[in-house]
């Protein structure tokens, strides 16, 4: 375990899709389950998912040529990791905001990216950088 792990609290419509999605899906060990919450290690850090339904509405943001919700989440990963995830959500027939691709390519910011929705409709990213070290390069 890192020595330092992120915390992220977000709303869901219901837990079944949201196990499904993280648990199944994605592969996140799940964590303490109570009948509103359920908390995953998602990637080595702690997301909960708390039942809210009147807070799953999101307003989104333009980035390039997409619009994806401003509320949203992620993780970098290897490479490789992200084209087991790709394919793994591609093979579920996801919602992707942004479909894998690359880009900033020849630049400092040279990375693969994707971006799906969850059965609630919150924004996931996954990135795999070029050169992780320069994650904070301009």
């Amino acid at each position: 375990m890192s020595p330092t792990i992120f915390h992220c609290s977000f709303p869901v419509r219901d837990l079944e899709s949201t196990i499904a999605f993280y648990g199944g899906l994605l592969g996140c060990r799940q964590g303490r389950t109570e009948s509103d919450r359920v908390d995953f290690d998602f990637f080595g850090h702690h997301i909960v998912a708390q039942v809210s339904p009147e807070e799953c509405s999101h307003r989104s943001v333009g980035v390039g040529p997409e619009r994806y919700p401003l509320r949203h989440f992620g993780v970098l990963v290897g490479s490789d990791r992200f084209e087991a995830i790709a394919a793994r959500l591609s093979a579920a027939g996801v919602t992707w905001v942004i479909a894998p691709e690359t880009r900033h390519a020849g630049t400092v910011r040279e990375q693969r990216t994707m971006f799906a929705l969850d059965p609630s409709g919150n924004g996931i990213e996954f990135k795999s950088l070029a050169d992780p070290a320069n994650v904070f390069k301009a």
